[in-house]
């Protein structure tokens, strides 16, 4: 990917992989199914497809897991972090958009696997809510160091 310029950059929790999409995602979506929801540990996945010719992991080389018979996930050896979801021998490889340094970039504009999603997923914006600040106080904040790695190329 010499001499192209990256569109959006993401890694893993650690910094121990990053990666770069040099085009726009193709689209952004959710995946409900049970397999997706295990890849994660949550209710859902949030996936940017990127065309294999338009991204390039820039640091590291992340681990994989054969999935099921058609598809393979890449994640972080050393953290954990989930990375990507990607039929094997397609044309796109999906990437997780929490692991994104702009994962407010890469919205969602449809749903699959529906069949499993769980029933309260629709209500959550109806949660009552509070900011980190608000549920662990500015004296705990201030004490935690973080060893996550920051959202940008280093």
């Amino acid at each position: 990917m010499t001499g192209r310029k990256a569109v959006l950059t993401g890694g893993c929790q650690c910094g121990a992989i990053r990666f770069a999409v040099y085009a726009e995602p193709v689209k952004v979506g959710l995946c409900h199914c049970r397999m997706c929801q295990k890849a994660v540990a949550g209710p859902f996945i949030s996936l940017a497809e990127v065309r294999h010719e338009d991204f390039a992991w820039t640091r590291g080389q992340p681990a994989s897991f054969r999935s099921s018979t058609i598809a393979e996930r890449n994640f972080c050896a050393a953290c954990g972090t989930p990375l990507s979801y990607r039929q094997i021998g397609g044309p796109y490889m999906e990437l997780t958009t929490g692991s994104f340094d702009r994962p407010d970039l890469v919205t969602p504009t449809y749903a699959t696997g529906t069949e499993s999603r769980l029933p309260w997923v629709g209500s959550i914006d109806d949660l009552p809510g509070r900011t980190t600040g608000e549920l662990a106080g500015a004296q705990t904040l201030a004490r935690i160091v973080s060893h996550q790695h920051p959202d940008h190329d280093t």
